[in-house]
């Protein structure tokens, strides 16, 4: 490795699968160190049917992130959510660092990392508040406003891919599996 690499921002709904995507890709690149799947820390109790993520108290991220542990960090949904500090290195010693973000954290993620690509995981609404039902995390009314929300300002942003993981997981980690290959220059 050795000129700046790419941070790759796995975006879309709740429910649209983007960690059964990164989970699947993982186990797909194990090994490979030019890809590091990056785990985020979020103010939110670890879910073992859920995103694999470092948890911390509110007042606990506040400290780490005056103290320079994360490369960027953003609130949502109540939440606070941080990427750690060596993934902004891996990316600049040529790597390709793949997270779970929020749309509303891209700007400063670009501003941050330089190379940006984006995955934007779609489903259609019906799955999707199939899915964050199933979670049992969010009342009806929560679901219901996730699933409005636009996919808005993505076009602003310039490498970006739609996969619908709408059905079968396979075919969508088929796509994205080729999106990281192509990024780390294997395709």
């Amino acid at each position: 490795m050795g000129q700046a690499g790419t941070f790759v921002a796995v975006v879309g709904p709740s429910g649209a699968g983007k960690d059964s995507l990164i989970r699947h890709a993982q186990k797909s690149f194990a090994g490979d160190d030019r890809l590091m799947f990056v785990r985020r820390t979020v103010t939110r109790q670890a879910d073992p049917g859920a995103e694999d993520h470092d948890s911390m108290s509110a007042a606990d991220f506040d400290a780490a992130e005056a103290d320079g542990a994360f490369a960027v960090t953003w609130r949502a949904h109540g939440l606070a959510y941080g990427i750690p500090a060596a993934a902004l290195d891996h990316v600049r010693q040529g790597g390709i660092a793949i997270a779970n973000c929020s749309r509303s954290a891209l700007p400063g993620i670009a501003e941050k990392f330089g190379g940006l690509a984006v995955i934007h995981v779609t489903a259609p609404p019906e799955i999707l508040a199939r899915r964050i039902a199933a979670r049992g995390r969010e009342p009806a009314g929560e679901i219901e406003a996730r699933i409005r929300r636009e996919a808005s300002g993505l076009e602003q942003i310039g490498n970006v891919v739609t996969i619908d993981n709408g059905g079968e997981l396979e075919p969508a980690a088929v796509r994205f599996n080729d999106c990281l290959m192509r990024l780390a220059g294997m395709g």
